[in-house]
């Protein structure tokens, strides 16, 4: 089959309230966009950000302050933004000590992050960090070679590699699909070959949940 090109990592943002029962929402929000990316090393790291920046709106400008998130890529970094209206209260970076109970945030964005910073507009106040993500590029992956071996595969099934990073659900279901065409083909390999197709199948998924341990 065929396979369509994959949609590239499109910058997304979510109003929100700077209510405390929010935050939950928006690191899930993140972990999903994040997974879809194929940006799994990176949600921790994200997930802490937000927390903080998002406190930092709750905490210095005020709980029921309407604010947006906004995730995007800025190279190959993941760029995260919280948007606010108050161009008054501004983040700073504290030297907390380890048994203070506030002041670590900013603290704890600049030891995950390559760099963060603060941007005033007419109307709002954007407070932005970037991640780390160790791509080749912007739409690339992170190397591991078996996906590299994957994807040099792929190419014989109407595949780019380079277009193959999904970022939505309809993108995930046609590289799926890619995927069960490649093992259904080797399956009917082996047993060409007179090999147990389904012994083949039982080992490697024995392998395969064995290394996901």
């Amino acid at each position: 089959m065929d396979c369509i090109a994959g949609v590239s990592r499109k910058p997304w943002s979510l109003p929100f309230t700077a209510e405390p029962q929010e935050v939950a929402a928006l690191r899930r929000s993140v972990r999903l966009h994040l997974g879809l990316w194929g940006l799994h090393g990176v949600i921790d790291a994200a997930q802490l950000c937000v927390s903080e920046l998002v406190s930092n709106v709750i905490s210095h400008v005020g709980t029921g302050t309407p604010a947006t998130l906004v995730v995007s890529m800025s190279g190959t970094r993941v760029r995260i933004e919280v948007h606010d209206s108050d161009t008054r209260a501004l983040p700073v970076f504290l030297d907390a000590g380890l048994d203070a109970e506030s002041g670590r945030g900013m603290a704890l964005v600049t030891a995950v992050s390559d760099r963060w910073g603060v941007q005033l507009q007419a109307d709002r106040k954007v407070t932005w960090c970037e991640l780390p993500t160790g791509l080749p590029s912007a739409e690339g992956h992170s190397g591991d070679p078996r996906v590299n071996q994957v994807e040099a595969l792929f190419r014989g099934y109407g595949c780019e590699p380079e277009r193959l990073w999904p970022a939505g659900v309809g993108a995930v279901a046609v590289v799926e699909e890619v995927a069960i065409d490649v093992i259904v083909d080797v399956l009917h390999w082996l047993r060409v070959h007179g090999r147990d197709s389904d012994e083949a199948l039982d080992r490697a998924q024995i392998l395969f949940e064995a290394e996901g341990e």
